[in-house]
Parts: structure tokens; C-alpha cells; sequence
């Protein structure tokens, strides 16, 4: 059943363009939802919608089965995780987390407990007592974390938390809030535009556009069976070939300018324009034995990543990349002309 609930959500500032457009999703008790998309897609402000600082200019948004579109922020049991922390300067870290309580007016006397132990949860016990300034910009996104938690909302937003702070700190910090998403239970509703962040931290995301939605699905469904174009390409590198049903064959599409190629999924009728994708790191280099799909390629360039490869280059005039495991024993240099080869079960059909 849907513990937060957004039907038919709209939300236009002019009254004429509207900046989320008819947002329908139900999100379950206790699961982590991303929403996902390219600045100026919606994303953020269907998360001040779900927070109560913007309200919709149509439908409805429920917890729990109560109407939320028309309450103030604090009227809603909902916590908040910004991108650039919002910490009071002149507070220690531990008053930045019990600020909450005091505002919904929390016993006195367990306020300090309940903030202390919030904070050990994040791993900052030991630095209660530290100003904002004398925190690393980590530590300060943790204070802000534990100052989101401490009220025991109905459920947590994250807008973009981790967007300032540096690659290795926000890997660390995405196990850390997934960490603390497993030991509480708690639903987060999280908002990117980092693939990886989505990928790696999410139950489901919500693949974003223009104020609408694209796709809703398992990081893995969105990832290995786009909807469309433009969620297979936001979401990782992928190739893109013009292909149609085949007339002959029901499992085989005809790569335009490229040959017949045979697939796994289910095929239109014949003569249907359609879209074949692979993402690269489904090619493998080809042996001598012939395979069942195969690409020629001319390498323009190659990338080595340490663990991979990328092979940069051209199949029949059309672009191609392959990022191949390892460090193959082949001389892969540029000029060279390779075959790569792939299985139907790697390509995914998507309409033109």
C-alpha cells in the first residue's frame, strides 16, 4: 500500500508553464525513493511540494491517507536535508540538532539526550560540542542529517545533500545514509542528478523530464530496460543504432546500414522503425568463431581505466563504444579495425 502518495500533482508559477506536470507516484512505508533528472526538471520542487514550501496548483498529496496539499511545513511530521546544510553558525552541533525539539517543543529534558544520540548515530558523538566552522563540510552534512532525523519524521527529504562535498566523501556518505535508511526503516524521499547516487542508493527511481515523469522502476529496470532515448541515455553511456522489423525473421531487426541482427525482446510488426541500444560494457571482444551478433569496429581511441577499458571508435559510420573488463592481451591501438561481438538477450528496443 502507498504510504506517501502524489496523484496527479501539478505545480505552474505563471499559471501557464508548468514547472511539474501531472506527477502521479506512490511511494511504500519505509522505502527509498530517488527522483532523478537534469537541472530544471521538477525534481526539487515536487520536493518542496512533498515538504509543504511550495504548494500544488492542482491534485493531491497524501500520508498515510491524509490530505498534505494544503498544510504548512510544520504541520506536517516531514524532515528536511539540505544542499548547503542551513547549520546555525552560532550553534554547536548538538544545538543545531536539538533545534527541531525546541521548536515542537520536546520535553527540556529530552532534548539533549535525544539530540546526543542522534548525533552518535551519524558517528559525530564526540563532536557535540564543535561550531559549524570547526567541522569538515562531511561532518557538517552529517550534523544536518541528524538534525533531519531527530524529531522522528514521517519521512526524511534530501535535496541534493551530497552535491558539494568531494568524490571520496560522498561515496562515503551514500553508505552512511544508506546505513541509517537500513537501521531506522525510515522513508527518504532523495533527489539527484548524479546517476551513480541513484544507481547505488535507491529501492526505486523516478526518471524525470520537463516537469514530468519518464519512468518509475528498480535501479535496474531503469537502467537495463529503458522507456525511451532519453532515460538510456541519462542513465549511463549506451549505443544507439536505427534499426526496423525485420520482415522475415520475427526475432532479427535490420540495423540500417549495419545488417540483420538477432534480439531477445518482443518485436512490433514487421517493418516497425525502431531503436536498438547496447550499452558498452555489454560488447566483448570476438574470437576467432563466429558469433551470433557481431559489430566491426575502427578504433579511434582508447581509455585505459586500470580495471577497464573504453574503446572509442566507429561501426559503418556510426559511433560505438565498448568498455571491455580488465586489461585485455590484444595490441588495441588506434587505426585498428576489431570485431566485438554481442548476445540478443544485451540489446534493448525502444521506439523511435
Amino acid at each position: 500500500m502507498a504510504y506517501l502518495r502524489l496523484c496527479n500533482v501539478v505545480k505552474s508559477y505563471d499559471g501557464k508553464t508548468p514547472a511539474v506536470d501531472n506527477i502521479s507516484i506512490d511511494i511504500a512505508r519505509g522505502e527509498f525513493v530517488t527522483l532523478l533528472g537534469p537541472s530544471g526538471s521538477g525534481k526539487t520542487t515536487t520536493l518542496l511540494l512533498i515538504a509543504g514550501f511550495e504548494y500544488p496548483s492542482g491534485g493531491t498529496i497524501e500520508l498515510a491517507g491524509a490530505d498534505l496539499s494544503l498544510r504548512r511545513p510544520y504541520e506536517r511530521n516531514i524532515g528536511m536535508v539540505f544542499q548547503n546544510y542551513a547549520l546555525f553558525p552560532h550553534m554547536t552541533a548538538v544545538k543545531n540538532v536539538m533545534f527541531p525539539l525546541r521548536m515542537r517543543r520536546f520535553p527540556r529534558r529530552e532534548r539533549h539526550a535525544r539530540a546526543q544520540k542522534m548525533l552518535e548515530l551519524v558517528g559525530l558523538g564526540e563532536f557535540a560540542d564543535r561550531h559549524p566552522r570547526e567541522l569538515s563540510g562531511g561532518q557538517q552534512q552529517r550534523v544536518a542529517l541528524a538534525r533531519g532525523l531527530v524529531f522522528n519524521p514521517d519521512v526524511l527529504l534530501l535535496d541534493e545533500p551530497l552535491g558539494a562535498l568531494d568524490k571520496n566523501l560522498r561515496e562515503q556518505m551514500q553508505l552512511e545514509i544508506k546505513r541509517i535508511h537500513r537501521e531506522l526503516g525510515i522513508t527518504m524521499v532523495y533527489v539527484t542528478h548524479d546517476q551513480t547516487e541513484a544507481m547505488t542508493m535507491s529501492d526505486r527511481i523516478a526518471v524525470f523530464r520537463n516537469g514530468a515523469l519518464e519512468q518509475v522502476g528498480s535501479p535496474l529496470d531503469v537502467y537495463n530496460r529503458p522507456v525511451n532515448r532519453f532515460v538510456g541515455e541519462f542513465i549511463g553511456e549506451s549505443n544507439f543504432f536505427p534499426a526496423r522489423a525485420d520482415q522475415a525473421h520475427p526475432d532479427c531487426v535490420e540495423l540500417i546500414g549495419i545488417g540483420s541482427a538477432r534480439v531477445a525482446d518482443k518485436l512490433p510488426a514487421a517493418g516497425t522503425d525502431l531503436l536498438l541500444m547496447i550499452r558498452p560494457e555489454r560488447l566483448r571482444l570476438q574470437a576467432a568463431s563466429p558469433a551470433e551478433n557481431e559489430f566491426e569496429m575502427l578504433l579511434d581511441d582508447v581509455i585505459n581505466y586500470g580495471d577497464s577499458i573504453l574503446l572509442i571508435g566507429t561501426t559503418h559510420g556510426h559511433p560505438l563504444r565498448a568498455r571491455i573488463a580488465g586489461n585485455p592481451a590484444d595490441d588495441l591501438r588506434r587505426g585498428l579495425n576489431i570485431k566485438l561481438a554481442w548476445s540478443p538477450g544485451d540489446a534493448h528496443i525502444l521506439p523511435v
